[in-house]
């Protein structure tokens, strides 16, 4: 199975902006999801997995998707499903080939903590954070991005006010 990373629109068949019950039945194929919240701090997250890859999605008081969030499957885990942004799989990709097809598209990259980089505008937000046993580069860092996340255009403006 092929995720595809549509942003700010969707990452593979859940859409931002879409209510709960529309999501539930966009993931039903990758079995019964969790459901957290909503709590007085956060409003309802919905997780599953895809063939193991973990799936976050978060909602507003509202109970729409703000935001979609994928997880690779971890150390020693395969996966038949693929992650996949303008055609590069995220997660076995190296993540400074991703970075760089996304710099070649004209989009922004604040790469300034390397470990939480984000794509301002598109929103696109990815993590190079790990404790597993992964192959590193010379800073120590995962070779490949360990999740990713679509949002809507604003949602990393707050880095731009810092």
């Amino acid at each position: 199975m092929d995720l595809l990373l549509t942003p700010p629109v969707a990452a593979g068949p859940v859409r931002l902006g879409s209510t709960y019950e529309e999501v539930l039945v966009a993931v039903r194929p990758w079995g019964e999801p969790r459901v957290l919240g909503p709590t007085s701090r956060r409003a309802r997250r919905l997780m599953c997995d895809a063939d193991g890859v973990g799936c976050t999605v978060f909602f507003d008081a509202r109970d729409r998707v703000t935001a979609v969030e994928l997880w690779w499957p971890g150390e020693g885990r395969r996966s038949t499903t693929r992650v996949l942004l303008e055609g590069c799989e995220v997660f076995t990709s190296p993540a400074d080939g991703v970075l760089a097809g996304l710099r070649g598209r004209g989009w922004t990259v604040d790469a300034a903590d390397p470990q939480e980089v984000v794509v301002p505008g598109v929103s696109l937000g990815f993590t190079r954070r790990t404790s597993q046993e992964v192959p590193r580069d010379g800073q120590g860092l995962p070779l490949c991005f360990t999740s990713v996340l679509v949002a809507g255009p604003e949602y990393y403006d707050f880095r731009s006010r810092r």
